[in-house]
């Protein structure tokens, strides 16, 4: 009773992929800093790559977290003040999390807490068909394989549409399509063109 844990989530929002995650029994700065610099690492992310959109958490806005920021060339991006939903690629991601059956009304310890966490990004990075991004998987999308599933489900909409092209009355059958591009913060228009 009265025990909190913390979940430190990185989330890719093009591809809704979780890239990152740490359940602590508090939340610091180091902590913060320490699964930046390993998801970093492990994605290989290079200097001027990367935007990272946070809440203003005390870990986030910290010194040290911004010091690593600048030390790895990631550009900072910052919810509005007092506005806790300015990430809603989290948002949902979390509305995910809770509203899965699995969900308990507590965890008995930490390690049920980071043993549901560990089945739970499992499941969304690898199995749940994500209606912003197409109807794939995050994974799909986060390790270049959409564009063959896309064609696979092209071929199968093709064959429906031979059989019985009366089922189809408006247009040939297309599967969803992902987005260009994805944003929170988009840049401005003029600097796109540039």
């Amino acid at each position: 009773k009265w025990t909190w844990f913390y979940l430190y989530v990185i989330l890719d929002i093009y591809s809704r992929y979780v890239v990152g995650w740490r359940l602590a029994r508090r939340e610091t700065a180091a902590i913060a800093e320490a699964l930046i610099r390993e998801t970093l690492d492990r994605e290989g992310i290079v200097a001027g790559q990367l935007a990272i959109h946070a809440d203003r958490g005390s870990p986030q806005t910290s010194k040290t977290v911004a010091e690593l920021y600048a030390d790895l060339g990631v550009t900072k991006s910052f919810s509005r003040p007092r506005t806790s939903n300015d990430n809603p690629f989290s948002e949902a991601q979390f509305k995910t999390m809770k509203y899965r059956p699995e969900f308990p009304q507590r965890f008995l310890s930490f390690a049920e807490g980071h043993g549901f966490c560990g089945d739970f990004f499992a499941w969304y990075n690898d199995h749940h068909y994500h209606s912003g991004i197409a109807l794939l998987t995050p994974s799909m999308v986060h390790h270049g394989r959409a564009s063959d599933v896309l064609d696979q489900r092209q071929l199968v909409l093709d064959a429906a549409f031979k059989r019985n092209p009366e089922r189809f009355v408006l247009q040939h059958p297309r599967p969803p399509q992902l987005q260009p591009a994805t944003y929170i913060n988009p840049p401005e228009y003029d600097s796109l063109i540039s």
